[in-house]
């Protein structure tokens, strides 16, 4: 793989686990179920392959 495609892939990864790193902190703070249940429908497209029972497990 060249340099480039490279980098955009790292940026990528490191882009995708900021963002789950954020959702998670709101995750945390989020007062009902209707707001936990619109953070968890962003993770599932920025990560389709998380469980809900695991993007739980890693906000604790």
């Amino acid at each position: 793989m060249s340099r480039r495609l490279v980098d955009r892939e790292l940026r990528k990864r490191r882009l995708r686990r900021e963002k789950l790193r954020k959702l998670r902190e709101k995750f945390k703070v989020a007062k009902n179920e209707k707001e936990k249940k619109q953070i968890f429908e962003k993770v599932s497209k920025i990560a389709p392959s998380v469980k809900i029972e695991e993007f739980i497990a890693s906000v604790k």
